[in-house]
């Protein structure tokens, strides 16, 4: 019998790939080179299934030209580069690597967190560049986490996670997200649901967790900045988009904020040229999930997803994470 091809568009953990193989016809990308739109499609040609990297764009132009598709599964917790309702209209399942990236994630974060606050990037190449000669008592000053203000912008899984780790600072946790959760959950957390505006205002330091949509892009811009503490830090682990990093730049040169880490770009891996040159930022190329145990749970989940989708293995059927379960029903 003909096993269903596949195509994996990025490098990824060979025993994924051995393990995809079992089941299908693989082709692999391990060479890495990024696919654009025109190599993707013609990669996808004739395939049944992909497991896709978040910065592959899988719309709706792209499926109406792939009648042989039928599952595309992001090896990433965030969907954006997916038109799910294209897809759910074309009868493709689609899915992603959700709770397996979280605690890493929240971890990442609060080593983001500390290091803005800080000033740890900075102050280091400072020292690299031989410029330590002496002590002095307002060297590298920066804000304290302890007993001071955390807000949280998106209060899912990896909101939670941040909200669980501030108690062990004594922080107060304030979050705005687009619903409020349980009281419960709130007591759990020591979390407080407040106004966006309130969120700005009152925070000492801001952790963005909200995922990118059109109604969230540049949730974060000018306006919102300028109701920031001149005092605060910001944090983006969302997705690039979600600020405007031009905007972004501006106040971190004019000082309007103190400080900002980011972990996420709007265009990335192309930075805002306007980001490289102010010192009071700290940049990390999108590496939140970047364990090699998460890595290889996102990587393992996303092979599940696509073997169960395909109904190939014993693992056929639903797949663990469906974004779209609504398929399941009309599946062609």
């Amino acid at each position: 019998m003909t096993k269903p091809s596949i195509l994996v568009t990025r490098a990824v953990f060979p025993e994924v790939i051995d393990r995809l193989a079992q089941y299908f016809d693989v082709d692999s990308n391990q060479q890495d080179v990024a696919l654009d739109g025109a190599a993707l499609r013609q990669r996808l040609a004739g395939k049944s299934g992909v497991l896709a990297n978040a910065a592959d764009r899988i719309d709706g132009e792209l499926v109406a030209g792939l009648p042989a598709l039928r599952a595309v599964c992001n090896m990433a917790v965030g969907y954006n580069n997916l038109d799910v309702p294209a897809l759910t209209a074309a009868g493709i399942v689609a899915t992603n690597t959700p709770d397996v990236l979280t605690e890493t994630t929240a971890d990442f974060g609060w080593a983001l967190l500390m290091a803005t606050a800080r000033r740890v990037t900075e102050s280091e190449h400072w020292l690299r560049a031989g410029k330590w000669e002496r002590w002095s008592y307002d060297m590298f000053l920066g804000m304290d986490l302890y007993r001071s203000t955390l807000g949280i912008l998106g209060m899912g899984r990896i909101g939670q996670a941040l909200a669980r780790r501030a108690a062990g600072f004594g922080m107060s946790v304030l979050y705005h997200n687009r619903s409020r959760l349980p009281e419960e959950t709130e007591r759990a957390l020591n979390a407080r649901y407040v106004s966006k505006t309130e969120l700005l205002a009152q925070s000492d330091h801001l952790l963005l967790v909200l995922p990118y949509s059109a109604q969230s892009h540049h949730s974060i811009g000018a306006a919102e900045l300028a109701q920031m503490k001149p005092s605060a830090t910001l944090v983006n682990l969302a997705r690039g988009g979600v600020v405007d990093d031009a905007a972004l730049a501006v106040a971190l040169r004019e000082r309007r904020i103190f400080a900002a880490g980011l972990d996420v770009f709007e265009g990335e891996p192309q930075v805002h040229p306007g980001l490289l040159t102010v010192p009071n930022v700290v940049l990390t190329p999108h590496i939140a999930s970047a364990s090699e145990k998460t890595r290889r749970a996102m990587a393992d989940l996303a092979a599940d997803n696509l073997i169960a989708a395909l109904n190939a293995g014993p693992q056929a059927g639903r797949p663990p994470s469906l974004i779209n379960p609504e398929v399941m029903a009309h599946r062609r």
